[in-house]
């Protein structure tokens, strides 16, 4: 396996056994250089063992494909994602392996679980390699993995693994100060048990002209002159308003002030059980929604999405509140003079007329090019994906195009399973696909061709995302395309991304050059202070699920306040699947025709039929089949929880201020007369 000079340079205190993290911009190899080091590591320590942990499941398949696969010959190699079933062995698995690549999701559900099949000690491992190690921070995956070590370490634990880092940007953690960066720097450095930050200074000339940074250019396109289809939008969430009769209600349709006054405004419809704020703030929202995609996309990409919310609310749903009726009534009245609005190519998004120069220039100039077109959601993906579709003299250049977006649910847009990811990545490698329209989810790792353009759509995001997004375009003279309105708080936004990347550069330059002493006085500092905020907030936990007995706990549905459960006919099962196990519950639910269907397999159980409320239809969760019981499962998001303080509503059912026990299998068997038939 050859190394270049640079990465030789950035490895050195790895092979001595030190934990650092390598910094290099993408497509500099450093995974080539992890995979060196992890080489190494095997050879020469008895009893070795490694895990390779990455953030997104694509990088799964991908590691163990491309710079992994040396190893395979001389080692035992397993690489396991959320689809894979040996995640359900995961402690023999490690024993039987030398090397495991999977999502830093998979270590931490194993340090966490009870299950013996499942769980494993940080010390099984002698090193842990962290790809997008950035990414170490408040409560995420990596993080938590990394509070297990700083815990074991701070007790004065012994065979601790080496951690080995990897990033092309540290990010400033938000900070615009030199010294707010700096902390930023360092406390990433203090999560990770980092000793020094690495990057080429010898061969820095030679790295720079081996990757060239693509050539960056603003597409600024003119605002729309005239835009009925948002006007007619405006009337009517007017009307919508002045039904809704809230004078201090914002008009600034389309605008994230007005979206946070409708999300509380959700909250508190729902929390006071009045039907009217709760249903007006949800339409309004829809709406806004509509508004934010005529901005992005087409006019009738922003009309489907309002017409489809409609339908489903039609379909599923018994409308029984007048404000339900009343606004079902008033999109039926404006739908036709929308979808002709929205159908007339005069009052056309300008930034897409601006997106297609871009990509002719592009691909009439070079016909091998490959690209790809970020943008925020996966609506605005799809979208545009459409358009392209729609678009002879795009499609004439024999541009071929494809979506990716992430394999995790969402209720805006149907999710991506893992294995249509590979599909689409696999045909933009192999050349059966020259364009992707992508969500952040191919800014970072993901092996793609060298891109000869990468256009940043319409975004507002860190300076992070800028900086992984442009190192896509790797290609000889690539473009990096920053395209917006002219004016806009995405260029604004885009222009501060750039002072941030030269504040990281010079933050991170301080730390590697202070003093030794002054640094390891920081860094134990910083993990004190991590160690002692978690266990703070492990016990602000705790305490907060003691605050009301489950009995005085109920149950709403969310959307037409039907009391349906109290809080102790809950239980959890693997401590994350919210079951109700009161046989009555049966009576208030109604099941869809056929089962859900999820892209991966469960040691324990598998999906049932939607459900929803009896009452409303109102979505609620969906059956779980656990050991041939079947049990509803319940999203909390779904229902309205009262207790003797008051009502409120949940994202999470970590959040709830009741304490919800463990399933017993066998004590709901016994109960529900099921035990003879299970042990038959």
């Amino acid at each position: 396996m050859e190394l270049r000079e640079y990465q030789w340079e950035v490895i050195e205190p790895a092979l001595e056994g030190k934990n650092i993290i390598i910094w290099l911009p993408t497509g500099a190899g450093k995974t080539r250089a992890a995979a060196y080091v992890c080489k190494r590591h095997l050879e020469s320590r008895a009893k070795s063992k490694v895990a390779v942990l990455v953030n997104m499941v694509p990088l799964v398949d991908q590691h163990i494909k491309n710079e992994f696969s040396f190893l395979k010959n001389r080692f035992n190699i397993e690489a396991i994602s959320g689809d894979s079933i040996q995640k359900m062995i995961f402690s023999d698995v490690v024993k039987k392996n030398n090397l495991i690549i999977c999502t830093a999701k998979i270590l931490q559900n194993a340090l966490d679980s009870q299950d013996e099949d499942v769980h494993v000690e940080l010390t099984d491992f002698s090193l842990l390699v962290i790809d997008e190690c950035h990414h170490t921070h408040k409560e995420t995956t990596y993080n938590k993995i990394m509070q297990h070590y700083l815990e074991h370490k701070l007790k004065g634990q012994k065979n601790l693994p080496q951690i080995l880092g990897l990033t092309a940007s540290l990010g400033t953690g938000g900070a615009s100060s030199l010294e707010g960066a700096q902390d930023h720097i360092l406390q990433i450095c203090a999560n990770l048990d980092t000793e020094k930050i690495m990057s080429s200074e010898k061969y820095k000339f030679y790295l720079d002209t081996r990757i060239p940074q693509p050539k960056k250019q603003y597409d600024l396109s003119d605002p729309r002159l005239r835009d009925p289809f948002g006007q007619q939008l405006k009337m009517i969430m007017t009307e919508i308003c002045t039904y809704l009769d809230l004078p201090s209600l914002s008009t600034d349709f389309g605008s994230q002030t007005f979206e946070q006054q409708v999300v509380d405004l959700l909250k508190e419809g729902a929390k006071e059980f009045c039907q009217k704020i709760r249903v007006c703030a949800l339409h309004l929202r829809k709406y806004n929604d509509a508004l934010l995609i005529n901005d992005t996309v087409r006019m009738i990409d922003a009309f489907n999405a309002l017409d489809e919310f409609y339908k489903l609310e039609n379909a599923m749903k018994v409308l029984h509140h007048p404000a339900e009726r009343h606004l079902v009534e008033i999109f039926g009245r404006n739908r036709a003079e929308l979808l002709a609005l929205a159908e007339d190519k005069s009052y056309e998004n300008p930034k897409l007329e601006k997106l297609q120069q871009v990509l002719q220039d592009q691909f009439q100039e070079l016909k091998s090019s490959r690209g790809i077109v970020f943008t925020r959601t996966r609506q605005s993906a799809h979208s545009l994906h459409q358009w392209l579709q729609d678009n002879r003299a795009l499609c004439e250049l024999g541009i071929k195009a494809a979506v990716l977006t992430g394999a995790g649910y969402s209720n805006q847009i149907k999710h991506m399973t893992q294995q249509e990811q590979q599909n689409v990545i696999q045909n933009f490698r192999k050349g059966a696909l020259n364009l992707l329209f992508s969500t952040s989810v191919a800014e970072e790792g993901l092996d793609v061709p060298e891109c000869n353009i990468v256009v940043r759509y319409g975004l507002m995001t860190n300076e992070i995302a800028m900086m992984q997004a442009r190192g896509r375009a790797r290609a000889p003279n690539s473009i990096c395309s920053v395209l917006a309105k002219t004016n806009s708080k995405e260029v604004s936004r885009e222009k501060l991304n750039e002072d941030l990347e030269s504040l990281m550069e010079r933050a991170i330059k301080r730390v590697q050059q202070m003093p030794q002493h002054e640094y390891c006085m920081k860094i134990e500092k910083l993990q004190l202070e991590a160690v002692a905020c978690h266990r703070v907030r492990v016990a602000e936990r705790e305490q907060r699920h003691q605050l009301h007995d489950p009995d005085s706990v109920r149950l709403y549905c969310l959307n037409c306040n039907v009391a349906v459960c109290h809080g102790s006919d809950l239980r959890k099962i693997e401590k994350m699947h919210h079951v109700n196990i009161n046989p009555n519950f049966r009576f208030y639910y109604r099941k869809s025709f056929g089962d859900v269907v999820i892209a991966r397999q469960f040691k324990d159980w598998k999906p049932g039929s939607s459900i929803s409320c009896n009452t409303c239809g109102q979505a609620w969760g969906m059956e779980m089949i656990f050991q041939q019981v079947t049990l509803p499962m319940l999203s909390i998001r779904n229902f309205v929880v009262e207790t003797p303080d008051g009502r409120n509503t949940f994202k999470q059912w970590s959040k709830v201020t009741f304490d919800i026990k463990e399933f017993d299998h066998v004590e709901y068997c016994r109960t529900n007369g099921l035990l003879d038939t299970q042990e038959d």
